[in-house]
C-alpha cells in the first residue's frame, strides 16, 4: 500500500474539492507513491507528533489541521512549523491534512459533535453553493445506453439520495458530417446523418475530471460536443455547521452541563442565558462566529462553537445562546473518528491514534 491509496480512502470520505478556498489541504509533505509502513492520526502535526510517528515506525501522518497554512518562504527551523516540516522530511514522513474538507462533509466534524450530544434530525447549517454541476452532450442513438451507463458508473446522475439524470429520448437531433469531418462512426466519403439523443445529467463537482475522462473514452466521436455548467442549487449534504434536536427540551443550565459531560469540557464561555428551554441545537466545530446569523435564522436555541471574540457575544441579541467550548475541545473526537474509518478500510496493519495532546490552550 502506498500513500495515494490512503489519500483515495480519505477522498471518498471527504473530497478535497469541498474544502474552503482559504484552506491548505491534501498531501503537504512527502511522496504520494511512497510505500507505507504505518499511519499515525492526529488533530495537529507538531514536532512531538513527528517524534511519535518515528517511535511507532509510521511514515504517514494523517492530520486534521494543516501544519503548513500560510506558506513557507524558508526552511531554517526558526519556528515550530519549519522545525516540524524539516523533521518530517529528514525522516521521510509524509503529512496529509484533511481540515475543512472534513468540516464540510455530512459525516464529518459537525456530525461527530451532534452524535456526541445525541442530536437527531441532523441537517447542514450552511449548505455549500456551486458544488452541483450539469453535463449535457449528444450521442448517436445506438450508443446512448452504453454511454449513459458508463457515466452512471463514474458517479454521475446522483446527488445525495436523489437520481438526477435526464435521458431525453424525445430530444433526437441530427449530426451532419461532411467530407472534412472524421467521425468514428460512418463513412467519411459520404454525407453522414445520425440520429442523436440528448443526455443531460447532474454530478458533484469533485468527480468532474473522472466524468469527462469517461465521456471521452466511451463516446464514439473523436471530437465530443458537450457542455458543463455550474448550477445555483445548494447542496444539502455538503457545508459548514449542522443543526439537530434533542429528544426532550432541557433547561439552559442542564443543557450546558450536558455539553460539558458529552464533549468532555471543563469550561464554557457563553452569552446571556434567556431562561428558555433548549431543544434545537446548532453546532460548528472550530472557529464559528460567521455562523451566528445562520443559527439564529433557523431558530436554533443555542450555537455551540469556538473562538468567539468579545463582541461576537453581543450578536446573540437575546435570541440565542452562544456557547464557546474551545477550538481543540470542539474537534477533539475527530482523530478517533478518522482512526475508526481508516481501520475499516485498511485491515492489513494498525492505524495508530496519536497520544500527543496538541491543545495549546491551558486552563488554571
Amino acid at each position: 500500500m502506498i500513500v495515494q491509496d490512503v489519500i483515495d480512502h480519505l477522498h471518498d470520505l471527504a473530497p478535497l474539492a469541498y474544502a474552503e478556498d482559504f484552506d491548505n489541504v491534501g498531501l503537504l509533505v512527502g511522496d504520494k507513491n511512497q510505500p507505507i509502513t504505518g499511519i499515525l492520526v492526529t488533530l495537529d502535526t507538531l514536532e512531538a507528533v513527528v517524534d511519535e510517528a518515528i517511535e511507532n515506525s509510521c511514515n504517514l501522518i494523517v492530520s486534521f489541521h494543516p501544519i503548513i497554512f500560510k506558506g513557507l518562504k524558508t526552511l531554517t527551523g526558526k519556528n515550530y512549523v519549519e522545525r516540524t516540516v524539516i523533521k518530517a522530511i529528514q525522516h521521510n514522513i509524509a503529512i496529509f491534512a484533511i481540515h475543512t474538507a472534513l468540516d464540510n462533509a455530512f459525516v464529518g466534524v459537525n456530525s461527530i459533535i451532534c452524535n456526541q450530544l445525541g442530536l437527531k434530525n441532523k441537517h447542514i447549517l450552511l449548505p455549500q453553493k456551486g458544488t452541483i454541476k450539469k453535463l449535457t452532450t449528444y450521442v448517436p442513438k445506438e450508443n446512448a445506453e452504453t454511454l449513459r451507463r458508463a457515466l452512471f458508473n463514474a458517479g454521475a446522475g446522483n446527488i445525495g439520495n436523489y437520481d438526477m439524470c435526464s435521458f431525453n429520448t424525445n430530444g433526437i437531433g441530427t449530426y451532419k458530417g461532411n467530407a472534412n469531418s472524421n467521425p468514428v462512426v460512418g463513412n467519411k466519403e459520404e454525407l453522414q446523418q445520425a440520429e442523436e439523443i440528448l443526455i443531460s445529467l447532474t454530478f458533484q463537482k469533485h468527480i468532474e475530471t473522472k466524468l469527462l475522462n469517461t465521456l471521452f473514452k466511451e463516446h464514439p466521436y473523436e471530437e465530443v460536443a458537450f457542455e458543463v455548467t455550474t448550477l445555483d442549487n445548494v447542496n444539502q449534504h455538503i457545508g459548514m455547521g449542522m443543526v439537530g434536536e434533542i429528544d426532550q427540551p432541557l433547561s439552559e443550565i442542564k443543557f450546558l452541563q450536558h455539553i460539558k459531560t458529552s464533549m468532555n469540557v471543563k469550561h464554557i464561555r457563553h452569552s446571556k442565558l434567556l431562561e428558555k428551554p433548549i431543544q434545537k441545537v446548532a453546532v460548528l466545530g472550530g472557529s464559528g462566529s460567521f455562523a451566528i446569523n445562520a443559527a439564529k435564522a433557523v431558530g436554533a436555541n443555542i450555537l455551540i462553537t469556538a473562538d468567539l471574540k468579545y463582541h461576537d457575544f453581543f450578536s446573540a441579541e437575546n435570541s440565542i445562546v452562544l456557547a464557546d467550548i474551545g477550538h481543540y475541545e470542539s474537534e477533539q473526537f475527530t482523530k478517533t473518528f478518522l482512526v475508526d474509518y481508516l481501520s475499516k478500510k485498511i485491515t492489513n496493519f494498525a492505524i495508530i491514534l496519536s497520544n500527543t495532546n496538541t491543545n495549546p490552550v491551558k486552563y488554571f
